[in-house]
C-alpha cells in the first residue's frame, strides 16, 4: 500500500543544530499515527516541515507516491494538510465562527459582498454544525473564545482544522495543558476525526494516550527515526526505551 505522506530523509539545519538528521516518516490513510521522541528529538521540526513552515535543507516528501514541494502552509493546505499547533493559533476576542473561518471568510452575495460584508449567519451556521459533528462542547458560536475553557478551545482548532482539511491533520500536544476531563475529550475527538477517514499525526509525551488511540507509533530520537511500532506490538517500556536509546530495534 502506498503511504499518503511519506518523509524521506529529511536534514534540517538551523545554524549549527542539527535538528534533523536524515529523518523519514510514514502516514498512511485512515490512520492515526503517534509521533514520539524526546526534547530536542526533532518532533516539531519535521512537523513543522511537512506542513509548509520550514523548507528541508534535504530529502524528499511524497504524497500519495509522488514527490511534492510544501514551501508554505498554504501549499500544505492544498494537499488537505492542516495543523493543530500547541498554541493553538486562535484569535480570543473573536467568536468561534471568525476563528473558524479565519483568513477563509465567507462574503455575503451581491454587491454587499463586493463591498466587504460578510455572511455572519453562514459561517456561524456551519461552525455549529462542525461543533455538532465531532461533538466539541460549546453552545454558543457567537462567544468570544476568550471565554472558553482549555478544552473547548483545544476543539474550536481541532474543527478548524478538520473543516478545512481533507487527508491530514497535525496535532501538536494536543493535551498537554489540559485536565483529565478535557484530555478525554480530545481523545475521543481523534477518534472521530479518523473515523471521517482522515489521518491524524499525533505528537504527544503521554505514553498511555498514544498508546490508548494510536493505530502505530514512530519514534524520533536525535533527528532520525529509530522504531515503529503498530498497535499492540509495544509496551510502554518499549516506547520509552526507543525514545532513550536503550531499546533498539531490529
Amino acid at each position: 500500500m502506498t503511504p499518503l505522506l511519506e518523509a524521506k530523509g529529511i536534514v534540517k539545519h538551523f545554524g549549527r543544530v542539527h535538528a534533523l538528521r536524515g529523518a523519514d516518516f510514514t502516514v498512511n490513510s485512515g490512520e492515526v499515527v503517534a509521533l514520539i521522541g524526546d526534547n530536542g528529538a526533532g518532533k516539531s521540526t519535521l512537523v513543522k516541515t511537512l506542513s509548509g513552515v520550514h523548507a528541508p535543507d534535504a530529502g524528499q516528501i511524497l504524497f500519495e507516491g509522488r514527490e511534492v514541494h510544501v514551501p508554505t502552509p498554504e501549499a500544505a493546505r492544498e494537499l488537505g494538510i492542516e495543523t493543530v499547533y500547541q498554541d493553538l493559533a486562535l484569535a480570543p476576542d473573536l467568536e468561534s465562527s471568525a476563528n473558524l473561518f479565519l483568513g477563509r471568510e465567507v462574503m455575503r452575495g451581491g454587491l454587499l459582498g463586493r463591498l466587504g460584508w460578510l455572511d455572519t449567519a453562514a459561517m456561524r451556521q456551519k461552525t455549529a454544525s462542525a461543533f455538532s459533528d465531532l461533538g466539541v462542547g460549546v453552545q454558543d458560536v457567537t462567544a468570544p473564545v476568550a471565554n472558553f475553557s482549555g478544552g473547548q478551545r483545544q476543539g474550536v482548532a481541532v474543527a478548524r482544522a478538520v473543516t478545512w482539511a481533507s487527508r491530514v491533520v497535525f496535532m501538536d500536544e494536543p493535551t498537554a495543558a489540559l485536565g483529565v476531563v478535557q484530555t478525554r475529550r480530545v481523545l475521543e475527538l481523534i477518534r472521530r476525526v479518523r473515523d471521517r477517514g482522515l489521518s491524524v499525526v499525533l505528537i504527544s509525551h503521554n505514553m498511555p494516550e498514544v498508546m490508548e488511540v494510536a493505530d502505530r507509533v514512530e519514534v524520533l530520537r536525535l533527528g532520525q527515526r529509530v522504531a515503529t511500532f503498530k498497535r499492540g506490538e509495544a509496551t510502554m517500556e518499549d516506547l520509552v526505551g526507543a525514545m532513550t536509546g536503550a531499546l533498539v530495534q531490529s
